[in-house]
């Protein structure tokens, strides 16, 4: 039986990935320091002899006894609420962190995947963006503890793999949606299904124009699958190119909801991309991947999900996010 440590293993992803690893017959171990993860998430994995739980912090030294196949770095703060409130963990993670699981994997003489992500390319200047575009990213901004974490990790893996010969794995993750997503993080798809759950109006920042591309967790669960098993070591895009404007997904979860409220425009946050699609050529003639969920399926499926959650969390979520804005 094959080994796998993923890191930020009771998150949205982690979580997710957890549970296809198991189902695909691997002894998987989850690790977590829980600051964002949610441990929910991986609880019905519990009882099973393949499945180990480590609360840890891997931006600390790792130790995992045994031997160890496979290792998904999937630690770090994923939204704006969160990286804003850590900032000094979302760098530490990012850099400290991928610094252990690569040292990790060379004694082990594991191959390592880490979780890249579309904020790589900044407010893009390319449309829409391919694994050779270099991005238009501020560091000093307040997007920059994310992004500059996220670009490092590519530079230290990279030269992981050209230096000491590790086997490395790059995902570019893109906007991904579905269940187990925390209504509190900020990301426009739970925050606009809180709003309409509770009856507000959905908050479109700008003039709602910027535009994203919305992948389900099922297809970039795959197409992440499919990486860590592919030999090709370089970045790959893995989302849905399907691209619409922030005001037109609004209007796409009012009529989903079948909530009254209206939208209402607020100010554009500090260097929000106003563009997000990506070239997923790579993924489909390396891996023979793309995405098949269709958005209408897996917002109705992720809205289920949603509303049957206890009503305390949907006013948690609310008062969390006014708390972000103090």
């Amino acid at each position: 039986m094959k080994r796998v440590l993923i890191t930020g293993g009771a998150g949205f992803l982690g979580s997710h990935l957890c549970d296809r690893f198991i189902k695909e017959g691997y002894h998987v171990m989850a690790m977590d320091n829980l600051i964002t993860g949610d441990i929910r998430n991986i609880e019905h994995l519990f009882h099973l002899p393949n499945f180990e739980f480590y609360h840890h912090d891997v931006s600390k030294y790792i130790h995992v006894p045994g031997e160890l196949d496979y290792i998904l770095h999937f630690a770090s703060p994923a939204s704006p609420i969160d990286y804003l409130k850590i900032p000094i963990q979302t760098l530490k993670v990012g850099s400290l962190g991928i610094h252990n699981c690569l040292g990790l994997a060379r004694v082990k003489g594991a191959r390592v995947l880490i979780a890249s992500t579309s904020e790589v390319y900044g407010d893009p200047n390319v449309h829409p963006q391919p694994e050779e575009y270099w991005g238009n990213v501020n560091p000093i901004g307040p997007r920059g503890v994310y992004d500059e974490a996220k670009r490092f990790q590519e530079a230290i893996t990279m030269a992981y793999h050209t230096y000491h010969g590790l086997e490395t794995r790059i995902v570019r993750i893109f906007n991904t949606y579905g269940p187990r997503m925390r209504l509190n993080d900020g990301r426009v798809l739970p925050a606009f299904i809180g709003q309409a759950l509770r009856g507000e109006d959905l908050t479109v920042f700008g003039d709602g124009s910027q535009t994203r591309s919305f992948c389900y967790v099922d297809d970039l669960v795959e197409g992440i699958y499919r990486l860590l098993l592919s030999d090709y070591a370089y970045p790959v895009n893995i989302g849905n190119p399907s691209e619409i404007t922030i005001k037109e997904f609004g209007e796409e979860i009012i009529k989903l909801t079948g909530t009254k409220q209206k939208l209402v425009l607020k100010d554009l946050p500090v260097d929000d991309p106003k563009q997000r699609q990506p070239d997923i050529t790579k993924a489909k003639a390396i891996l023979d991947w793309e995405p098949k969920v269709s958005r209408e399926e897996g917002l109705r499926i992720t809205y289920d999900y949603f509303k049957n959650l206890p009503e305390e969390e949907l006013y948690t979520a609310a008062y969390h996010r006014e708390f972000s804005k103090k």
